[in-house]
Order: structure tokens, then C-alpha cells, then sequence
């Protein structure tokens, strides 16, 4: 079912606040203790195209937005090469609080906070799901229903693959995370060349 743009809103709200009181994440204390926020995610509640990451960071964890340090100013850049702007798509994270040092994100955590996620794709119901880095890859295609195409990021990045969603049919377009892109420059002609993928969809 198709939700308006208030709907969308409130429901987006309802898991702010979930979020905000989330006791039982181990990253919980971590968080209050070093006065960070939650990051639910920002952008186009009615986006064709959703972008997701891993966990944020300590710019995103202390403004409460997704990708807003140097690894977002490279998603900007790449969505500007493909004429897109960061307010028509919904950037959001598998994970929605900062783990201690930028670590990995652990299996557990990612199972924790996959429901929120779960809940965002059916709000906003887009027709593209761009993971950034392994981790969205690997629960995306998982959650989807294509367990058994999952290969490594190298040999999957910048292809296409068709699942079902409870709405409709979605494309995932799996894509390095930025952050490789800002130690090896190679990586970032990869990734401007992977974005062109995402043209037809606009």
C-alpha cells in the first residue's frame, strides 16, 4: 500500500523515537556516554532510490546525519555526476548507532537494528536499493531472497539483481563504500563508473 508523504513522515518519526531509546543495543551506553545521536537517515521520504550503508561515524553520530563527513561528501559527488541530488534519495544505515573506534559492525549488531531498516524500505518503498559496502550487500541480498547470487563486493559491485519486495519488484545495485574510495583513488573511477548503473533509474 502506497503511504502518503505525512504517513511516511509520522512512521519515519515513530522510529526516531524508538531509536532514541534503545536500551537493548550494546551500542547504547556508548552512545549516551559520548553525547551522540542515533542516525535514522535523511532525504526524499518518496525516493525511487535508496542508498545504504553500514553504521554511522563520529560526524554522522554527532549531527544525527548519514554520511556527512568525508566518505559523504564523495557520495555527494557521486550522485552530482549522475545529475542527482542527495535531497531526491533517502541515504540511510544498516546500522543507526556508531560503534566504538569505526569498527565493523558484529552480527549481532546488524540483527538488532535490521527491523528499523526492514521498516524503512516498506515506508519508502523504492524501486532501487544501492548498498554501500559488504555489509548492506550481504543483508540486503539475504532479506531479499537472493542469498544464493551473493559472491564478494569485487565481483559483485556496480551489477544488477531483481528481488520481490512485499510492495513490488526493487533492483539492487550493490557499490563499494565511499570510504575505499578515499584510500585508493582507483577505487573512485570504480565507483563514479558503478553510479552510471543508477542513470536509467532516475
Amino acid at each position: 500500500m502506497e503511504l502518503s508523504k505525512e504517513e511516511k513522515f509520522e512512521k519515519m518519526k515513530e522510529i526516531r523515537g524508538e531509536l532514541l531509546d534503545f536500551k537493548e543495543s550494546p551500542l547504547y551506553q556508548y552512545r549516551v556516554k559520548n553525547k551522540y545521536f542515533p542516525v535514522v537517515g535523511e532525504g526524499n521520504h518518496m525516493a525511487r532510490i535508496m542508498f545504504i550503508g553500514e553504521a554511522p561515524g563520529k560526524n554522522e553520530a554527532e549531527t544525527a546525519r548519514p554520511f556527512c563527513g568525508r566518505s559523504g561528501k564523495l557520495l555527494d559527488e557521486m550522485l552530482a555526476s549522475i545529475n542527482l541530488n542527495r535531497k531526491d534519495v533517502y541515504v540511510t544505515n544498516v546500522v543507526k548507532d556508531r560503534p566504538p573506534d569505526n569498527r565493523d559492525p558484529t552480527v549481532e549488531e546488524i540483527n538488532l537494528y535490521a527491523p528499523f531498516l526492514d521498516r524503512q524500505i516498506e515506508i519508502i518503498q523504492p524501486k532501487v536499493i544501492a548498498t554501500l559496502g559488504r555489509f548492506s550487500m550481504d543483508y540486503i541480498m539475504i532479506r531479499l531472497g537472493l542469498a544464493s547470487q551473493l559472491q564478494s563486493i569485487s565481483n559483485m559491485h556496480g551489477k544488477e539483481f531483481v528481488a520481490q519486495a512485499s510492495y513490488g519488484s526493487v533492483t539492487i545495485i550493490p557499490l563499494y563504500h565511499p570510504a575505499v574510495a578515499l584510500y585508493n583513488g582507483s577505487n573512485k573511477e570504480t565507483l563514479l563508473q558503478d553510479f552510471q548503473t543508477l542513470k536509467k533509474y532516475l
